[in-house]
């Protein structure tokens, strides 16, 4: 089966899962682990119970569905010698791809929200000279590039009117997917869990621990979660660190402003190139990891259809290499010694990415 089919499955897939939203006045997020966007709970009677609300005031507008597309300016990978084939630098014009996102509610209670969603990322590269490489990881990105495919839920529990519990899991596939989908096997999994408090309508924190791909391979970090508005409602925070950070401006009920950055990374399977070099790319992955530090503008078009663009610079963090043992995965974390197959660079380039959104009531 081609890309074409799956990307078309994809669509098909997305189409029917977005039909149920349209009833739903619950708001998730379609960013993976922004566990602030959900909307308010709303209390039954004066006697019922109280929960902590899911979300503060003045947040920026929180997307039920997304679909964008990404753009990375000129740059270049440094490729070390591998398998016998030499080093090499090899120019590329650019890297790019389409987005697509959505969470769908499927409990909306006082007492629990749940919600499940799925994504499609991909990334192209477009190599100056094609016709020179000679490195097997340049040729199977310039013939296949890269995707992400991936389902993922997140579930909130209040505990009482004030804390909460916040859990989240989500399994990707990633690699250089084109004419052969490698298995289920290689699927990652991250799990976080969260407990926090919301001690008013403007301010809300949590910590926790996250099993994560983020820095490009498995890692186990502490997480940090701080959401707040200031009284005027004009500045606010909206950060989820390591994992994302925002300082945010309202300018109006139409227009908003953010600056900060992303932390994006995962760890992709390679070796799809049906030809001779399949040999040396057996059995590898790329521990890819970014920091993007960008502006991001949201506008609202009409109604619930909201425009958000974002423009800035994507810092290479980890593009290495790694050979899995025995087919499975090894723990190195962020002290282990272990060698990498291959120690990989690449330089810096502006980027942006735009996308139109449908945002919850």
């Amino acid at each position: 089966m081609t890309r074409r089919y799956y990307q078309q499955l994809l669509f098909a897939t997305l189409i029917l899962a977005f039909t149920p939203t349209f009833a739903q006045t619950d708001t998730t997020e379609t960013e993976e682990e922004d566990y602030s966007m959900y909307d308010n709970l709303e209390f039954v009677d004066e006697g019922a119970k109280r929960y902590a609300s899911v979300k503060i005031k003045g947040l920026a507008p929180q997307k039920l569905i997304s679909v964008g597309y990404s753009f990375q300016g000129a740059h270049e990978l440094e490729t070390s010698a591998f398998g016998g084939f030499p080093a090499s630098t090899d120019k590329i014009n650019s890297v790019s791809g389409m987005r697509m996102e959505a969470n769908i509610p499927v409990i909306s209670k006082n007492s629990l929200i749940m919600q499940v969603g799925g994504r499609y990322w991909e990334s192209n590269y477009d190599f100056e000279d094609k016709s020179s490489i000679t490195n097997p990881l340049s040729a199977t990105l310039s013939e296949n590039g890269l995707r992400t495919t991936g389902l993922n839920t997140t579930i909130y529990k209040p505990l009482d009117e004030f804390s909460f519990l916040l859990f989240r899991a989500s399994a990707d596939m990633n690699g250089d997917f084109d004419s052969d989908l490698q298995g289920m096997e290689y699927m990652k999994y991250s799990v976080a869990a969260l407990w926090g408090k919301r001690p008013s309508d403007y301010k809300q924190w949590a910590v926790g621990l996250s099993r994560t791909y983020r820095a490009g391979e498995l890692n186990y970090i502490p997480v940090i979660l701080y959401n707040y508005t200031s009284p005027t409602s004009k500045w606010g925070t909206e950060i989820l660190f390591p994992a994302r950070g925002h300082v945010r401006y309202t300018v109006n009920s139409r227009n908003l402003l953010m600056f900060g950055f992303e932390l994006e990374g995962n760890s992709f399977r390679i070796g799809n190139q049906g030809t001779e070099l399949n040999d040396p790319l057996n059995d590898l992955e790329i521990r890819r990891s970014e920091l993007r530090f960008r502006f991001v503008y949201e506008r609202q078009l009409t109604g619930f259809i909201w425009l958000s663009a974002q423009a800035g610079y994507r810092y290479n963090y980890s593009y290495n290499v790694d050979r899995l043992e025995d087919g499975d995965e090894f723990f190195r974390g962020f002290f282990g010694d272990q060698d990498y197959i291959m120690e990989n660079e690449l330089t810096n380039p502006l980027y942006f990415n735009i996308s139109i959104n449908l945002v919850s009531p």
